[in-house]
């Protein structure tokens, strides 16, 4: 049996690892072990958090909607609770925008559900 030769394999692994860890602190960004560890980290919280960015928007929604509707006198679950029973339709990001930058139309939108 041939003698096969791995290095070029285990080479190219490495660079690719240590140019993921581009940009880090210390030995994370040159040492592969360090490197190794760090990019493994770093993907685990990409991860993690693309799922998070999605929670964190929604909830910044919600603040940014019960603050226009408190200014008229009702509470955000109020508020949402008649917009599904007037069917009107609306997502959240498309109501916070409406509140904080186009109060009149937001505030039609809650004379409509009353």
């Amino acid at each position: 049996m041939t003698r096969v030769k791995r290095g070029t394999t285990a080479n190219k692994r490495r660079k690719k690892v240590i140019k993921m860890a581009k940009g880090y602190k210390w030995g994370r960004k040159s040492k592969y072990k360090a490197a190794k560890d760090a990019v493994r980290h770093a993907l685990g919280y990409a991860y993690r958090d693309r799922k998070n960015r999605k929670r964190t928007f929604r909830q910044l929604w919600n603040i940014k909607i019960n603050a226009g509707a408190r200014e008229q006198g009702i509470t955000y679950s109020q508020f949402i609770n008649k917009l599904k029973k007037a069917k009107i339709e609306i997502n959240r990001k498309m109501l916070a925008h409406l509140a904080e930058n186009k109060p009149e139309i937001f505030n039609k939108i809650i004379e409509k559900t009353k």
